[in-house]
């Protein structure tokens, strides 16, 4: 066998290995999941508990890190403007489909700026209020609104967080305008609604179930349409009285534009295997959701649901001339 014939015969195997092995390269340090809201808030919970799994399904570490401010957008513009090699991702909530709507100028582009990894889970939203307020069921809420209107307040986690879309659609249902005060995050505002400063809140079941139920703050409905097993007592806004209202908070992963295939699919099979592992599933439940079927947690579903969702809150963004710019 001449030399030249050898090294091609050789080689033949060499290059056929050459792409498995760049995949099974990764990850070859531990990853960040950019968060882009304060600790503490029921997005930052979400991205701890899978960020954890994932780590151990990939063989090392994912780090949580929150990058809060301007709605969410300051944490999803440093993902997007990051390097594209999986080593920095955003786990963002519902407000990816309203930030193409709510901030028309950005210094990223909210929409092509991102590869889709997967869904991670639908959260319920929880209409409180604080403990001494006087009102004992939603139809008395709502009596009590409209009766006082800028006299009660509304709080929420800043412009975009999923409070502020929830209340907006609330009030917007209700065809009443309330005093509504931001916080820097949804810790804050929780904090605030407790201690009785601030007199309602729409937030998702991973912030307010553990509040429900050692009675800091009063529960009023729930925004699905069946109620949830972690608050069977807790009616939904249809069964109270207020016909049709529902808004979920769903959650995503995100890697910047033009990461590759391969990292993009390793990250997602990671995700679809912590969103399996039974002590997320249970630590989930206790905080009133789920994780969303294997299915959902791909790239292409991602890609296709967060493009509808895009489309859904367009038109009430626009009505409500409720941009953050």
């Amino acid at each position: 066998m001449s030399s030249i014939l050898r090294r091609a015969v050789l080689g033949m195997p060499l290059a056929g290995l050459a792409a498995p092995a760049l995949a099974q390269a990764f990850p070859a340090r531990p990853l960040t999941m950019i968060v882009p809201f304060a600790a503490g808030g029921p997005t930052d919970t979400v991205a701890r508990l899978i960020a954890q799994e994932m780590g151990r399904d990939m063989g090392g570490s994912v780090v949580v890190e929150n990058v809060a401010g301007a709605g969410g957008t300051l944490g999803a513009q440093r993902v997007a403007m990051a390097r594209p090699d999986g080593y920095t991702i955003l786990c963002h909530h519902i407000g990816m489909g309203v930030i193409p709507s709510l901030y028309r100028r950005l210094a990223y582009d909210a929409v092509n700026g991102f590869e889709t990894i997967g869904m991670v889970t639908e959260v319920p939203m929880t209409i409180v209020g604080k403990r001494d307020l006087p009102a004992n069921n939603l139809t008395e809420l709502v009596a009590l609104i409209r009766q006082r209107r800028e006299g009660l307040n509304m709080a929420n986690a800043g412009i975009g967080a999923a409070s502020h879309l929830c209340g907006l659609l609330f009030q917007s249902a209700l065809g009443v305008a309330m005093t509504t005060v931001p916080y820097r995050g949804t810790g804050p505002a929780m904090n605030d609604l407790v201690g009785g400063t601030v007199d309602l809140l729409c937030d998702q079941t991973t912030n307010t179930t553990e509040h429900i139920r050692a009675g800091t703050i009063r529960a009023y409905a729930v925004t699905t349409s069946a109620r949830v097993a972690s608050l069977p007592d807790l009616p939904t806004a249809n069964e109270a009285g207020m016909a049709g209202f529902a808004v979920s908070v769903w959650h995503g992963l995100y890697a910047p534009r033009g990461t590759p295939a391969d990292i993009v699919n390793r990250l997602s099979t990671a995700l679809q295997h912590a969103l399996a592992v039974p002590a997320l599933v249970s630590r989930f439940a206790d905080l009133g959701t789920a994780p969303v079927p294997a299915g959902q947690a791909t790239a292409a579903y991602h890609r296709q649901f967060w493009a509808a969702d895009i489309a859904r809150w367009r038109p009430v963004i626009e009505a409500a001339s409720a941009y953050a710019d």
